[in-house]
């Protein structure tokens, strides 16, 4: 089974003790380790497939707890530098009474946005069958230009290139630039994960089809959409699928989208799935797929923190 190798933001959330009230009145928190890509991977790793993680941390507490979580959950850190050029980044999370999220970044920068090109080598992704990547870190930087260097050596290699670009405003100076970067980067994604309400904002279009087509004229070739509540649904050039929620309580929808899309890439490393054979899946196969990754996020949303569950919660789940 290939590998699924993300690169990106490594950062501590800090979530609230208290539940329902607006990040400033927030007198109490718990530390977390957090960061988009690092969930993917993580999520992999935890139903048994091989994550490894590329990015850069402080040298400082809050680097070695996330490296420490990050090896626990038997993600491949060998490739996570150390750096006493700047802080690891902090998240502070507030939680209204549906679980949903409002958030405050510390990151002037931070030590993975110093990430720099030429510390990117081919051996990062031996092994590899999947590449994957957000937007928080494509703000002009260093990072960025890391990124790109990875991209291009994992599309020389034909590797799957997945693109969660996980809209984080705050983070930018302006929306039409965080809009701008996601729209560069693109043209690079074989597969494009978003949810229901960042799906006009990064391609104009308001239906889940129309924007399918429009990904795909830019090269992707499947485009997945989580909608909360409302289920998920995946696109290929060839077949549709879709499917509601698993029902269960939740707690914290933190990660809830990384859980689906790092349980998603799971499938297909299983499946030994390759970007010209992302559009030979049929309408069951993309159904059943999305029924594990529903299953894997609701899960996730259960618990405190992205916390990503394992393949033995997920099988005494589908037994009770």
């Amino acid at each position: 089974m290939k590998r699924v190798v993300a690169i990106g933001e490594l950062l501590i959330d800090f979530l609230p003790q208290e539940k329902g009230c607006a990040l400033r009145d927030v007198v109490r928190f718990e530390r977390r380790a957090g960061g988009a890509p690092a969930n993917v991977v993580t999520a992999v790793s935890c139903l048994g497939g091989e994550g490894a993680m590329i990015s850069q941390v402080g040298k400082d507490a809050f680097g070695e707890y996330i490296l420490e979580v990050l090896r626990q959950n038997g993600v491949d850190t060998r490739y996570v530098f150390q750096t006493d050029r700047a802080h690891t980044g902090l998240a502070f999370v507030s939680l209204d009474a549906g679980g949903d999220r409002e958030f405050s970044f510390f990151r002037n920068p931070s030590a993975d946005l110093l990430l720099a090109p030429e510390q990117i080598e081919e051996a990062m992704l031996d092994n590899c069958g999947t590449l994957h990547f957000c937007s928080v870190d494509l703000a002009d930087s260093p990072m960025k230009q890391a990124t790109k260097e990875l991209i291009e050596l994992a599309k020389r290699k034909q590797l799957l290139i997945s693109f969660d670009p996980n809209v984080r405003l705050p983070l930018w100076n302006a929306p039409e630039a965080c809009q701008s970067a996601i729209r560069e980067f693109l043209p690079y994604a074989d597969l494009v994960k978003l949810s229901d309400d960042e799906l006009e904002f990064v391609t104009g279009c308001r239906d889940d089809r129309e924007a399918a087509e429009m990904l795909f004229r830019l090269g992707c070739r499947m485009l997945l959409v989580t909608k909360g509540a409302n289920g998920s649904a995946v696109y290929t050039k060839n077949a549709h699928a879709s499917y509601g929620v698993v029902a269960g309580p939740v707690v914290d929808t933190t990660g809830a989208g990384d859980s689906f899309i790092g349980s998603f890439l799971f499938q297909l490393m299983r499946d030994c799935v390759r970007p010209d054979t992302l559009g030979h899946l049929n309408e069951k196969n993309l159904e059943d797929y999305l029924r594990f990754s529903a299953g894997h996020a609701a899960l996730t949303v259960a618990k405190k923190g992205a916390v990503m569950a394992s393949m033995n919660e997920m099988i005494r789940r589908n037994t009770k």
